[in-house]
């Protein structure tokens, strides 16, 4: 199948009958067709082919690499998670009502066009620049002729909500006051943020969440459950020209009124809702989409507080169903009538809500995370709805989830406060147990008896034992594609066929970076300065005592860095010499992390004083690994 990255195929064993027999067995209500009639409901036209490239010809997305999806599903795939993907994977133009019309498909999230008097708003710009751009002459195509666009809005932080800003409008048209760009407040930190405190190592783990390097097929990458997959092209940002702020508030975009929910610390830190009146349509952004969300996503985030996620849709319900004849996101397809809205977004709150309470109600108890999402059972009503299902979160890593939130990573029994790492427990136990070829062959009979979680756990030791054993290697990847088989959540699916895939061909490292320059540019100093601090390698700097100076010309600001056991400090200071001063402008402040890869030739960036103290900081700064290994040692 066609890939829009360099993709690793390897060759996959078939599904054991462990595995088929289970998928038989499940229950599931298939003869509740709804979403697909939802789902092709307003369809106006598909993007013909829908391959889309950046301006140097690689491919950036490809939806038709999905072609295969369709009819029943094969054993190598959960007949829901199937089910799920060949809706996920319906592209084109929709009308979700008369005036307002989803481009989905083409990136894992929808973009939305909003006609107006005389133009148009965009919700959520997708991922990158190009597949923004095709999204916009695919509406133009069909609806929106050169209707100017007017505004755009964020509804949250994530980089699959603004990152295709520039295939919408400029920077130039933002900064004429020829389109507004609106997002909820505290949106930039958090965007700039989570994109480079933590970006490369989020990044890694994305490449196996997302199954980015993976084929397309029944026995690869079949999507994600929220979408497809991410687009590959630009990464871009505008900097919003209106914060909201309030839950209430209400602005006017070329007289289409808005009325806006805050919802912080659901899906995303800074996230919102809003209303159309025109339209009696809803945007309820990624609070509540057509599967079980993440509490903690698995590429890493902070978790997320499914109490608060559970209040803001009881609120929505209370403040907008009664108005709303739609309800949309910014993933999957719309519902349409009250009693369907209020029924969907009652049990996408009893889902958050449930999951919160019980959690909290067991280790109450007692009982631990893992322990807890063993016994956890969700109500009938939850586990016949098919938007309730695990598609992208679980109910097991999201009530683990709960748990670390509310406990922290330690479970309470003593024998597991200060346990050996991977790399030097896994030994012990391979000795322990006569040795690794006595550890593969238990495993062997575990693979064999269909108890793929005790192969996995078993061969996990023996390759942090020996990571060259063929062996084990071999047969730790067969066990981890029974896994992905049998798994209804697709990123569960993704990161056992990517572990499977670097123990058959080795590491295939990171997908993509986001850190993109119009990234860096969005930066605080003092974002800037963290950015450094968590790059200081300790144990090298606990000799260094340093005192720079940095004053950034435009700001008129000045701030000393000390560099004392280790830990970068950074605050606002009188201009006055320390030893060494650094002068960075306004437009060029991302220049800072130039030189802190060792360029002092930026220009824009004045040193004077003692530059061996700037250059014994950088010497003491690590660089991200974007290709750190996961299923080996």
């Amino acid at each position: 199948m066609a890939c829009q990255w360099q993709c690793i195929g390897v060759q996959r064993k078939p599904p054991t009958e462990v595995i088929e027999a289970a998928h038989r067995a499940h229950a599931l209500p298939f003869d509740d067709d709804t979403d697909f009639h939802d789902a092709d409901r307003g369809f106006i036209a598909a993007l013909s082919p829908c391959v889309i490239k950046a301006a140097d010809g690689r491919v950036v997305w490809d939806n038709d690499a999905y072609s295969f999806l369709g009819g029943p599903a094969p054993a190598s795939v959960h007949p829901s998670l199937w089910r799920q993907s060949t809706l996920a994977a319906k592209q084109g133009l929709y009308e979700v009502v008369s005036g307002i019309y989803q481009v989905r498909g083409l990136d894992l999230s929808n973009v939305t066009f909003v006609e107006t008097d005389t133009g148009i708003i965009v919700i959520d710009p997708l991922v990158s620049t190009e597949v923004a751009g095709a999204a916009l002459g695919l509406y133009r195509t069909h609806r929106g002729g050169d209707r100017p666009v007017v505004a755009v809005i964020y509804t949250h932080s994530h980089v699959d909500h603004f990152g295709g800003v520039l295939g919408v409008t400029s920077q130039a048209d933002v900064d004429a006051g020829a389109v507004a760009v609106l997002a909820p407040d505290g949106f930039v930190e958090h965007a700039v943020q989570e994109n480079v405190y933590a970006g490369p190592a989020m990044t890694r783990r994305a490449t196996y969440m997302y199954g980015s390097m993976l084929p397309r097929g029944p026995r690869d990458q079949v999507g994600c459950g929220l979408g497809q997959a991410t687009s590959t092209g630009e990464v871009a940002i505008i900097v919003p020209t209106i914060d909201i702020r309030v839950t209430g508030e209400k602005h006017t975009i070329d007289g289409v009124e808005i009325e806006f929910q805050m919802a912080p610390g659901t899906e995303a830190p800074a996230e919102m809702h809003f209303y159309f009146p025109r339209f009696r349509a809803l945007c309820m952004a990624e609070n509540a989409t057509h599967n079980l969300h993440n509490l903690l996503t698995l590429r890493g985030a902070l978790v997320r507080d499914p109490r608060a996620w559970s209040g803001y849709l009881t609120e929505a319900i209370d403040t907008f169903a009664d108005r709303a004849d739609v309800v949309f996101a910014s993933h999957h397809w719309p519902t349409w009538g009250r009693e369907s809205i209020v029924e969907f977004l009652s049990l996408q709150r009893d889902l958050y809500a449930y999951l919160h309470d019980q959690t909290l109600r067991l280790l109450n108890q007692g009982y631990t995370g893992i322990e807890i999402a063993e016994m956890f059972r969700m109500p009938p009503a939850l586990e016949r709805a098919w938007h309730t299902h695990g598609y992208y979160g679980s109910v097991s890593h999201n009530v683990k989830a709960v748990y670390q939130r509310y406990m922290g990573w330690f479970d309470g029994n003593p024998a597991r406060l200060w346990p050996h790492p991977p790399e030097a427990i896994a030994p012990r136990y391979v000795e322990a147990m006569g040795g690794i070829d006595s550890v593969v062959g238990l495993a062997q009979k575990a693979f064999d008896t269909g108890d793929f979680r005790w192969a996995a756990t078993l061969l996990d030791h023996a390759i942090f034992t020996d990571s060259a054993h063929q062996g084990a290697r071999t047969l730790y990847a067969e066990t981890l594609e029974q896994l992905a088989y049998g798994a209804e959540n697709a990123t569960w699916r993704n990161f056992f066929l990517s572990g499977a895939t670097e123990l058959r061909a080795g590491n295939f490292g990171t997908a993509a970076q986001v850190d993109s320059p119009t990234m860096l540019s969005q930066l605080t100093p003092e974002q800037i300065f963290d950015s450094l601090a968590i790059r200081v390698d300790g144990p090298r700097s606990w000799d260094l005592d340093l005192a720079i100076d940095v004053a950034f010309a435009d700001l008129a600001t000045n701030y000393r860095l000390t560099l004392r056991n280790g830990v970068l400090v950074h605050r606002k200071v009188a201009a006055e010499p320390a030893t060494a001063s650094v002068t960075v402008q306004l437009d060029s402040k991302f220049r800072l992390l130039s030189a802190a890869m060792g360029d002092f030739s930026s220009p824009g960036l004045q040193i004077s004083g003692n530059q061996a103290a700037l250059q014994a900081l950088l010497g003491v700064l690590d660089q991200p690994d974007p290709s750190f290994d996961i299923v080996t040692p």
